[in-house]
């Protein structure tokens, strides 16, 4: 028997990306999904909604519940919560995938797009966690996941977009301090960051389509969230994971299948510590 076969994930943001990727191989195992999200009609420049994100999922052997929900409204994210509960007879696993980026220096970043990243990335993890506690506290084998980076208080990662590196290490902060908070409840907290760049519509929005050939599919990131939510939580929790490192102590020994193109360099992605060395070389296979 697939380990999260019944399992209910709650999933923010999952309409699309690396959440979708999470949504689609927790349904593989025969996992219920929440997609908790804004999209519910076809975006203009973005592909997927709540809606097609189900059809994936329940195409892929699992049950989706699609919820349309601003991650900066209280009152939504409590019904989102309290609905998959009631939908699914609880809450097992709660994906703070949801995100907001703007990459620019610190002059040119109007505040109400500062003020956007940091309700949605520190605010919106920090909400959704605390309503999800109640919930996961029932369940056998509960885990939070943050896609967030580790706690690396580097000038570098913060210098070029100030505004951006505060709100997502805010989920980091967030990570640690729940880890602590609730390791006496059995509960695990984790984040979960990527090496390299993942093919997603925030590198094609802030690099170009070029820059996705040298990335690799968000399916890295979906396997090791996998792997993370079938560890005994007691056994895995206040850890900072970059997804191939882990995936490698877990016995995988070949990335080529996440490459999008064999023959290009992988861009290292932002925030991965100085000294933390790859599994297998990032450079082009062919």
């Amino acid at each position: 028997m697939a380990e999260l076969n019944g399992k209910t994930l709650f999933i923010t943001g999952g309409s699309r990306g690396i959440g979708l990727a999470i949504a689609i191989r927790a349904a593989k195992d025969g996992a219920n999904v929440a997609i908790a999200a804004k999209t519910a009609a076809p975006h203009p420049k973005l592909e997927g909604t709540i809606h097609t994100a189900v059809d994936a999922i329940n195409a892929a052997g699992g049950k989706g519940l699609a919820i349309q929900m601003d991650i900066r409204n209280e009152d939504e994210v409590k019904a989102a919560i309290d609905k998959t509960a009631a939908t699914f007879g609880g809450i097992d696993c709660l994906v703070n995938n949801a995100s907001a980026i703007f990459l620019m220096p610190t002059t040119s970043l109007e505040m109400k797009r500062f003020d956007l990243m940091h309700e949605v990335n520190a605010r919106g993890t920090y909400m959704v966690s605390k309503y999800a506690i109640p919930h996961l506290k029932a369940a056998a084998n509960p885990h939070i996941l943050m896609l967030s980076p580790p706690l690396d208080m580097s000038e570098q990662w913060f210098a070029p977009h100030l505004g951006y590196s505060m709100a997502k290490f805010g989920m980091s902060m967030v990570t640690l301090g729940l880890a602590g908070e609730l390791k006496s409840d059995g509960i695990a907290v984790n984040a979960l960051w990527p090496r390299t760049t993942i093919a997603t519509a925030a590198i094609s929005n802030n690099f170009g389509e070029d820059a996705m050939k040298s990335c690799r599919t968000p399916e890295i990131m979906a396997d090791a969230a996998q792997l993370i939510f079938t560890k005994p939580a007691a056994e895995l929790t206040g850890q900072f994971l970059i997804d191939d490192s882990f995936l490698a102590a877990n016995g995988v020994a070949n990335f080529d299948k996440y490459r999008v193109d064999q023959s290009r360099d992988l861009i290292p992605d932002f925030f991965v510590p100085d000294g933390d060395t790859p599994p297998e070389s990032l450079k082009a296979k062919i």
